[in-house]
């Protein structure tokens, strides 16, 4: 493979990692295959098929949203004929004894979590009127749990966060350094942006520009911080693990002082919106976000001289300093990118639990190196592709997602995680 063309050996590499991510999910689908109880829309309407016209009916759900959901999409199909009995299943026997009093009842609709409840169990023995009433449930079908729509959407937006941090990672490895300050600037920047919504936008009256100004605020912060990291790297000639490891421990400390050891949480309701809205195709605003980044990112990268600069400066920075390129300013914006990311992905994080903490972000760094590693970037630099990062990440999510529905335990998670890194790395030695 390696008297193959470099764009040929890279598309080979693309395509491998593309496969390994859809064997993932195929593994996960056939570990996940279980008996599914449907209770959305398509559920209320499976139901509706099983119950004759005029037929009297009785929906009996818990006090929950998806059953609540569940009951009015079925009462929607069925009309004025369909009461809805929402509650526990006391609740459910006081209903039956007013419909066997009141001249009896056709169909009791239920879900698998009520259809189970013992009151039903023997209508003709507890409620001789009710000896013809039938009860009715969505028919089950055999799905993945891993491919339910729900779960996706929830590996998608997990992963959004990393994944951004992940666009700033490739561009620092790719020039042969590193960054692991990017976890700390997450929390100083949910700290930052949540403290000037509170402080200086009005707190849970906070209006959208005011929150806009916050978050344009928490990530500049972060931009310097990028910007001083990439100072000391290029004028000072300090190593990167060195000046982004002080960078980290700094980060975390001023997080930790500007919040004063607590959760920031005085912002409003509407601040949510960036990370749990879903305003395009029903995907996660987060997601969307992420996806734009990526597509801008790989212009860059693919369509510039910055892009064209950065893999000159990996590949060999002596060379690349005799060809013209400003080696330290390529470097330098490298650092300040991979810092803007940070502090969006802090915004973001804020957003998707609505509130700033000093916590927030541990353990990020290890998470987003081990996206860009697997994506198929070099640590040795001058190679590395933002599709490939974009799979790598979700390769970690599919991964750590996948043992969560399948119960690994926590500790296992972390070894299977550290061995994945450790293989990425070794193929990419061997690539070499």
């Amino acid at each position: 493979m390696s008297r193959l063309p470099a764009s040929i050996r890279h598309h080979l590499a693309g395509s491998g990692m593309l496969i390994a991510l859809l064997l993932l999910c195929v593994f996960f689908s056939i570990a996940t295959w279980t008996t599914q109880y449907p209770q959305n829309a398509a559920a209320a309407r499976d139901v509706a098929t099983q119950i004759t016209p005029q037929a009297k009916v009785l929906i009996v759900v818990r006090p929950t949203t998806a059953d609540t959901a569940f009951a009015k999409a079925l009462q929607a199909e069925l009309g004025s004929r369909a009461e809805i009995v929402q509650g526990e299943p006391k609740d459910a026997r006081a209903a039956l004894l007013r419909a066997a009093a009141s001249g009896g009842l056709d169909v009791i609709a239920c879900n698998q979590a009520t259809a189970s409840w013992l009151v039903f169990s023997d209508l003709p023995t507890d409620f001789p009127a009710l000896k013809n009433t039938r009860v009715v449930q969505p028919r089950p079908h055999a799905w993945p749990v891993f491919l339910k729509t729900d779960n996706l959407l929830n590996i998608a937006n997990q992963i959004a966060v990393i994944a951004i941090l992940a666009i700033g990672m490739t561009l620092v490895i790719i020039t042969a350094g590193i960054d692991l300050s990017v976890g700390s600037l997450i929390a100083l920047s949910a700290v930052i942006t949540t403290i000037i919504v509170r402080d200086f936008c009005g707190g849970v009256h906070a209006g959208a520009a005011g929150m806009f100004a916050a978050g344009l605020g928490g990530i500049a912060v972060c931009g310097a911080c990028g910007l001083l990291s990439g100072a000391f790297i290029t004028r000072l000639r300090m190593p990167p693990f060195i000046v982004t490891l002080a960078m980290m421990l700094v980060g975390s400390g001023l997080a930790y002082r500007l919040a004063e050891n607590q959760s920031v949480y005085q912002v409003p309701d509407s601040f949510a919106r960036l990370g749990r809205g879903s305003d395009l195709l029903g995907l996660p605003n987060a997601v969307v976000l992420m996806l734009l980044l990526y597509a801008a990112a790989h212009i860059v990268m693919t369509q510039t001289r910055l892009g064209r600069n950065l893999y000159a400066v990996g590949g060999n920075v002596e060379a690349a300093h005799l060809s013209g390129v400003p080696v330290q300013r390529v470097i330098l914006i490298a650092y300040v990118i991979c810092g803007l990311l940070a502090g969006l992905g802090g915004v973001v994080t804020a957003s998707l639990l609505k509130s700033g903490s000093p916590t927030y972000g541990q353990m990020y760094e290890l998470y987003v190196i081990a996206a860009v590693v697997v994506g198929g970037t070099s640590l040795s630099g001058g190679r590395g592709t933002m599709p490939g990062t974009l799979i790598g990440a979700f390769i970690i999510a599919v991964i750590q997602n996948g043992m969560n529905l399948t119960n690994v335990e926590s500790n296992t998670q972390k070894i299977v995680l550290g061995l994945v890194i450790l293989g990425a790395v070794l193929v990419d030695r061997v690539r070499k």
